[in-house]
Parts: structure tokens; C-alpha cells; sequence
């Protein structure tokens, strides 16, 4: 077993561990670590604890020091240079006229290093910008290219929902998210209704993925055949998920009647078909290019 606790650098960043060695760290304190960006200032997030040596990236480094009150003035003091590193290096890919958006800038504590992210359609050669941007800052520089998820997680927004978006409020990490779980929520499979802002599908959809999954386990499809507990048999037109009822057609007579039945009210066949996607061509390619387009975070090494 090894002692670690957890820091995080960013905003809904992922948790990296450190030693906090004889050091009484709590939660909510900031510390001085050394990453492999340089020199940094964390906020401890996760308290001081005991855990698998397995579990742990190698080597494990050491907390430098608990963050003093000069360190804080330091932390603000990066955080006013990074607003005008951010407008010099607009300036600065104006002038190369440069086809690349700025998202974010971050200086490491130490200021050994400047990181400025951006977004663009395709590859850029920005050799003559970091030359340009290394004469200005006396340190050095790195330019990276994130996705657009990357980009919504920095910026931040509200979603659909009405809420701030998840990537920025709360996800540590950006999970795998597929056309399935829509259809297992019985979502419309309209890309744009589907897509987050980023355009991506919402990360959302796997929130409840499990949820669904089981509930819709214990429940036939739709056009299935079913015996009631009232002697009928009948077809399913519809089922609604979370209440757990199922809309069913059934005959009385020579007219037919729809009503609605408890699952535990029927008898049918657990087992449960893979359904088809029923969508055309043009939805189809769009659906398929918003899976392709899912991918891990590049803000985090």
C-alpha cells in the first residue's frame, strides 16, 4: 500500500496523484507539485489515503510544499499574465494570418513554460508564431491543437438541459458515447437532436445508459406478442420505460382495444431482439460521423 492524495489543476481536470510524504494535507488546500509541464499549482481534491501500488502511475512524486500565501499572489499574478498572453498571441496569428482559433492560455508556476490551445480545420505550421511569441514571453513555448470537445470543456456554456454543460462543470474525462444508447433510450435519432454543443453526441447519454439497460431488459419490444392476466393476447404498441407499463392491442370481440398493463401483468418471452435502426441514408451518415468524431481529451496528458 502507498499514501497518495489527489490534485487537480483545472477546473473538471483530471485527478492526479501525489505523496503528500510527512506533509498534513487536507482537502481543499493547494500544493506545489512538479508535473511533467514543469513546476505546479494544484487544489487537492481527494484527501490523504491508502491505495494499491497498482493502482498508482510510477514513479509517484512528492508534494514540493503546501502552497503559502506568496504562492497564492504568484498563481494570481499568472492568472492576470495569461489574459495578455492570450491577446499578444492573437495578435500574433492575425499577423501571420494564421487559419486558427485561440482557445485558452495557461502559464506553468514556475512561468518556465507558456501553453497556448487552439482549435483548427487541419494541420498548421506555426513555426514562425512561436518564434515570434518565444521573443516576446523570454520563455518557452508550446502551441497545442485540441478538438472541439476540448475547446466546449474550456469554454464552458449551458446545455439543452438548461444546465452547465457536464465537460465543464464536473467530468474529470470525456467517456465513450454511441449511437446505442440513444436508441436504448427511445431518443430521437436526429443528429441535431442528439448532438451537444460541440456537436458531438452528448455525453449525457451514458449517464443512464445502465439505467435503461436494465430496465428495458424486463420489458417486450414493441410489435411483440404478449399474454395478458386477463386471458388476452395481444400486441405491444408501445412501452414506457421508467413507469414500467406496456400499451397493449388487444381483441374483444370483433373490435380491437388498446389498454395498458403493468410488465408484471404479462407473460412473454424475455429474451430481447436487437432492434433496427430505422433511419434514412442522410441521418445515417451524419449519426455514423458523430461517432467517428468521439475521442479522448487532449488537454490532459
Amino acid at each position: 500500500m502507498v499514501r497518495i492524495i489527489g490534485v487537480r489543476f483545472r477546473k473538471a481536470g483530471k485527478i492526479y496523484f501525489f505523496s503528500p510524504a510527512d506533509m498534513d494535507i487536507q482537502v481543499g488546500q493547494h500544493v506545489i507539485v512538479e508535473t511533467a509541464r514543469g513546476v505546479e499549482y494544484g487544489n487537492v481534491v481527494l484527501g490523504p489515503k491508502d491505495v494499491e501500488e497498482s493502482k498508482v502511475v510510477q514513479p509517484l512524486k512528492t508534494v514540493i510544499r503546501v502552497a503559502t500565501p506568496e504562492d497564492d499572489i504568484t498563481e494570481e499574478k499568472n492568472k492576470e499574465k495569461e489574459k495578455k498572453a492570450f491577446e499578444i498571441c492573437l495578435e500574433k496569428i492575425k499577423k501571420h494570418g494564421l487559419d486558427m482559433k485561440l482557445i485558452d492560455t495557461e502559464y506553468t508556476f514556475d512561468n518556465n513554460k507558456v501553453l497556448f490551445y487552439f482549435t483548427a480545420d487541419g494541420r498548421i505550421d506555426f513555426r514562425e508564431l512561436v518564434k515570434d511569441l518565444a521573443a516576446v514571453f523570454k520563455t518557452r513555448i508550446e502551441l497545442r491543437q485540441i478538438g472541439v470537445r476540448d475547446e466546449t470543456k474550456a469554454m464552458g456554456g449551458i446545455s439543452i438541459c438548461g444546465r452547465p454543460l457536464c465537460c465543464h462543470s464536473y467530468m474529470p474525462e470525456f467517456v465513450p458515447v454511441s449511437i446505442k444508447m440513444a436508441k436504448e433510450q427511445n431518443l430521437s435519432l436526429n443528429p441535431t437532436k442528439i448532438s451537444g454543443v460541440c456537436g458531438r453526441l452528448m455525453c449525457c447519454l451514458k449517464n443512464e445508459e445502465e439505467t435503461y439497460e436494465e430496465l428495458n431488459s424486463r420489458l417486450p419490444n414493441v410489435e411483440d406478442y404478449v399474454t395478458t392476466d386477463d386471458g388476452y393476447r395481444g400486441e405491444v404498441q408501445s412501452v414506457s420505460v421508467l413507469r414500467q407499463l406496456v400499451k397493449v392491442i388487444v381483441e374483444i370481440g370483433d373490435e380491437k382495444e388498446i389498454r395498458e398493463y403493468k410488465v408484471e401483468q404479462l407473460k412473454f418471452k424475455p429474451k430481447r431482439k436487437r432492434e433496427t435502426l430505422n433511419i434514412n441514408d442522410e441521418e445515417l451518415k451524419a449519426l455514423e460521423a458523430l461517432e467517428k468524431s468521439e475521442g479522448k481529451s487532449k488537454f490532459d496528458d
